[in-house]
C-alpha cells in the first residue's frame, strides 16, 4: 500500500507541474475550411517516382535549390552548408553560413542571395564574400527569414515565416495560429527594406509574376496562396489566389510558360484541423515532448496552377519513399528541381515528360 501511495503520489507530483507549467504559446481558435477530396487535376497518382535523384546520401535538408549561369545546382542543407552540385554529379561543400539557408536565388550580377533562417537575407559573392542585406524591419528583427525571389527590376522580395518563433519550433508557431508572418522587400538601390504585408499566418514562399506584375505568397497555415500586386490598379492591395489546398504549401515557383509550381510538404492533418477548434488544448500540447506533437505524413506533393489559380496538374509519391517532404520545386531548362527540409537527395524531373499538363494549359 505503501509503494502504491508512493507511486501515486509521483505521478500527482508529475502531473501537477505538467498542468501549472506555462505553456510556450497563447493560441487562439480557427475553423479550418473542410477538406475537398483530391480529385480531377489533384488525383493522386506516382509521377514523383519517375523523378531522378541527385546528390543521393551526400546532402541532407536540400530545402531550397537554384542553378547559377554555368549550370551547377546551388542548395542549402541542415548543417548551414550552401553545397554545390555539378552536372558531371560531383558535390560539393561550398560555404556555410553558420545559419539555416532556406531559399536562394542568383541576381543579375550573380551573387547568390539567400533567405538565412537565422542570418538574414544575404548576398553571397563568387569568392564567396558575404553580405547581410537585411536583419530586421520597423525595428522587428527578422527570426525566421524563409524564402525570396528578384523582380525583373531588380528588387528583392522575401518572407518572415515568424517574427515570435524560430525554424526549429515551427510547430509552435502552427499550434498558436497567430498572424506572425511579413512579406518584405528589399531596394538594392537604396538598402532599404519594406514591410508590405504583415499579420500572415506563417508567410512562407514568394514568387514574382515573369512581367513583374504581381507576386504569389504562400500562408501556409491557412492552406493557402495570396496575390499581392506590384503594380497597376490595385497595387500594394493582397486577394486569395487560392485556397483550401490539399495541404501546407511551401516554396513555389513560376516557369517560363507562366504556370506556377508549388511544393507541399505534407498533406493536411486531421488532428491539427481539430485542435485548432480548442486553444486550451493546443497550449497543453504544445508543453509536450516533440514525439507527443502530431507529425507531418509521408507524402510528396507537388501542384501547377495556371495565373488564374486553376489546378492544372499534380505530383505524387503517395508512400513518399522516393520523394518526400518537399519543401521547393524549382523549373529550369525545361526541367523541375525538387528540394526537401529533411531528405537526403535532390529529384530532377523532365517537365515534358508530365504527361496532360499540355492539354491541361490549352483547356
Amino acid at each position: 500500500m505503501k509503494w502504491l501511495m508512493g507511486g501515486l503520489l509521483v505521478v500527482f507530483v508529475i502531473l501537477g507541474g505538467f498542468l501549472l507549467a506555462e505553456s510556450p504559446i497563447d493560441s487562439v481558435s480557427w475553423k479550418a475550411p473542410e477538406s475537398k477530396p483530391m480529385t480531377g487535376p489533384l488525383t493522386p497518382n506516382q509521377r514523383l517516382k519517375q523523378a531522378d535523384l541527385l546528390a543521393k546520401g551526400q546532402v541532407y535538408g536540400p530545402e531550397d535549390t537554384t542553378i547559377s549561369a554555368d549550370g551547377v545546382l546551388y542548395t542549402g542543407t541542415q548543417d548551414g552548408w550552401i553545397v554545390r552540385v555539378f552536372p558531371d554529379g560531383r558535390v560539393e561543400n561550398w560555404l556555410r553560413t553558420e545559419g539555416r539557408p532556406l531559399g536562394m536565388v542568383f541576381d543579375a550580377r550573380g551573387n547568390l542571395i539567400v533567405a538565412d533562417a537565422w542570418k538574414g537575407l544575404l548576398s553571397i559573392e563568387p569568392d564567396k564574400t558575404i553580405t547581410v542585406l537585411s536583419r530586421e524591419a520597423e525595428g522587428t528583427p527578422f527570426r525566421f527569414t524563409d524564402d525570396v525571389d528578384i523582380a525583373p527590376d531588380g528588387r528583392i522580395y522575401f518572407t518572415d515565416a515568424s517574427s515570435r518563433f524560430t525554424q526549429p519550433d515551427y510547430m509552435l508557431d502552427l499550434l498558436e495560429m497567430r498572424p506572425h508572418g511579413r512579406l518584405l522587400r528589399y531596394d538594392p538601390a537604396t538598402g532599404r527594406t519594406k514591410v508590405l504585408l504583415r499579420n500572415i499566418h506563417f508567410a512562407n514562399g514568394v514568387a514574382v509574376s515573369p512581367d513583374g506584375k504581381y507576386l504569389l505568397m504562400n500562408e501556409t497555415w491557412k492552406y493557402r496562396i495570396l496575390r499581392y500586386w506590384i503594380t497597376g490598379p490595385d497595387k500594394d492591395t493582397a486577394e486569395v489566389f487560392v485556397d483550401n489546398l490539399p495541404g501546407f504549401p511551401d516554396n513555389l515557383a513560376v516557369d517560363a510558360q507562366g504556370r506556377f509550381w508549388v511544393a507541399f510538404p505534407t498533406l493536411r492533418n486531421s488532428q491539427v484541423d481539430s485542435l485548432h477548434k480548442r486553444p486550451w488544448l493546443k497550449d497543453l500540447v504544445a508543453k509536450l515532448p516533440e514525439s507527443f506533437k502530431p507529425t507531418p505524413q509521408q507524402y510528396g506533393l507537388v501542384v501547377a496552377f495556371d495565373s488564374r489559380g486553376k489546378a492544372l496538374t499534380s505530383l505524387h509519391d503517395q508512400q513518399g519513399d522516393h520523394l518526400q517532404e518537399i519543401t521547393s520545386v524549382n523549373p529550369h531548362d525545361g526541367k523541375l528541381y525538387f528540394g526537401s527540409l529533411h531528405n537526403d537527395r535532390i529529384g530532377r524531373m523532365a517537365i515534358a515528360d508530365i504527361s496532360g499538363l499540355e492539354e491541361a494549359t490549352n483547356e
